[in-house]
Parts: C-alpha cells; structure tokens; sequence
C-alpha cells in the first residue's frame, strides 16, 4: 500500500519522491541518506508504490510536486510511462537518485545521474534540468534505455525484478505462459525490419538480434536512434528517427522487461520529450 508523508520545508521546487519498494530493500542505507539530504532542502512528500496503479494515482494527486525517483532505471521508467500515459512527461523536469545494482543502474550512469546518494539528491535540489530524447511505441509505451529482440540461437534475456514487485510477480509468470518452443523460436526470428522506411532485414533470412538505442551523452536531442541488426553472417547500423518490426510473432524486451510476443511493433524517436535534473555545469 502507498503511503505520504511531508518532512520539512526547504527553499527549494516542492518534490514528490517515489520511493521503489526493491530500492529499499537492495540498499537501504542509501534509501535513507537520499531522503534525509532531500528531506533537508525541499518540500518533500513521500510515496511508496507498490503497483503501477498506485504509481498512477501518486502522480495524479502531485500537483505542483516534482518527479523524484530513489530506485533504479526500470523504476525510473516506469514513472515515465505513467507520466506520458497522463500526458504529462514533459510538465516537470524528473529527478533520479540510482539506488540498485551496478547492472540496474546503466541508462543513469549513461544519463550522467551521480552515482553516489548525496551528489545525485544535491543535483535534485540545485541541478539544471535537461531535455532528453524518448524512444516511443505504436502502443503507448516508452523505452528510457533500449530494445532488443533476440532470435534463434540467441540467448534469451530474461529482465530482472527491479520495478514494483507486484508488477514484477505478474511479468515474471507472464514469462513462463509465453516461454518459447524451438519452432516458436524459430518462426519468432523471420522478421522484417525498416528503419525510415529503409530494409534491414527481411522474413527470408533469421534474425539473431535485433537493438534498438539512443546515443544518450554524444546525440542527446538529435531524434535520431541506433539501430544493429545481427543475423548469420552479417551486420546491418543504421540511424533513423523510426523503426518497424513485423513478424508471425515475436518478443522483445524494454529496458530489460519482456513484452510480447507481438506480430508488429514500431518504435519513434520523442525528441526533447522529458527533462532530467542533473548537476549544473
């Protein structure tokens, strides 16, 4: 269950945090030194999450509150899906304290979040925020790191629970429903990929990997993203503001979490589509 409270006033934005239940229990040393910093330097309220609905109706009620997350890149993530489900992502600038393991934690370090609990709450109390591209589906879903299809003969990656866990119990037997045959698995790498409208690969010939990203440091804004394509024998980049997959059905991961299978999928690159509070140059 979800539950607020309001520490003390400060003189900085009003803040909302978000406190990811598996954050709490990975490190919570860091949990607590985050909060304290925060606590002492802003209006905080804080939540506890414990379901995407919870999540949903915590950013519903934020009123003039910012985004901030204490957890990992899949919980900061999931509050950008809710925000942009509301239509809300790019209202306020979003501030990230990355708590997790090292492998959790990748698109944060990518971002430029500091990776220590002081620093990175410092960033969110006097950091300057910084408009950032978003990679978007057909279906309303968002991607803060990347996207990988896997085909035959590659192994599949499973995501590990770093969300809310109720949400992760769920995924995790959805997983087991969906699990592959080897001639489902098989049929799952025929696909075809355009990138702007551009082939890459056709249903002719199986598909090892297929991964989509954006440039996070080097093309931040440039509503562009990279895309790889590995199939035997060959190796197809491109850069494209839009990319489709179709296929008899395949699946795919987002930022670790598995989605599908789905016969088609198109992803687009939001340019300046949410900003992030990071430290002042």
């Amino acid at each position: 269950m979800s539950s607020l409270s309001t520490p003390a006033t400060g003189g900085s934005e009003p803040l909302l945090l978000l406190l990811d239940p598996v954050a709490r229990q990975t490190d919570g040393e860091s949990v607590r030194i985050a909060k304290d910093v925060l606590c002492g330097g802003a209006d905080v309220k804080v939540a506890y999450p414990e379901s995407p609905s919870e999540l949903d109706r915590v950013l519903s009620h934020r009123g003039r509150r910012r985004p901030v997350v204490i957890g990992s890149d899949l919980a900061l993530q999931r509050v950008l899906q809710a925000l942009h489900r509301h239509r809300e992502l790019g209202a306020d600038p979003v501030g990230m304290v990355p708590v997790g393991r090292s492998e959790e934690l990748a698109a944060a370090r990518a971002l430029g979040v500091p990776g220590e609990p002081v620093p990175a709450a410092r960033a969110v109390l006097a950091g300057a925020p910084r408009k950032l591209d978003l990679l978007v589906d057909d279906d309303g879903g968002v991607a803060l790191g990347g996207v990988r299809i896997a085909g035959a003969g590659a192994r599949r990656l499973i995501g590990r629970p770093g969300g809310w866990r109720s949400l992760w119990a769920k995924l995790a037997a959805a997983e087991q429903a969906n699990a592959l045959t080897p001639e489902a698995a098989e049929q799952s790498s025929r696909i075809r990929v355009e990138a702007d409208g551009r082939l890459l690969a056709d249903v002719h010939r199986p598909v090892r990997l297929v991964q989509v990203s954006l440039p996070f440091g080097a093309s931040d804004g440039s509503g562009v993203m990279e895309v790889v394509v590995r199939a035997p024998g060959a190796l197809v980049r491109a850069r494209a503001a839009s990319v489709s997959v179709a296929g008899r059905g395949f699946g795919y991961e987002v930022d670790g979490r598995p989605v599908g299978p789905v016969r088609a999928r198109t992803w687009t690159v939001h340019p300046g589509a949410w900003g992030l509070l990071l430290p002042a140059a």
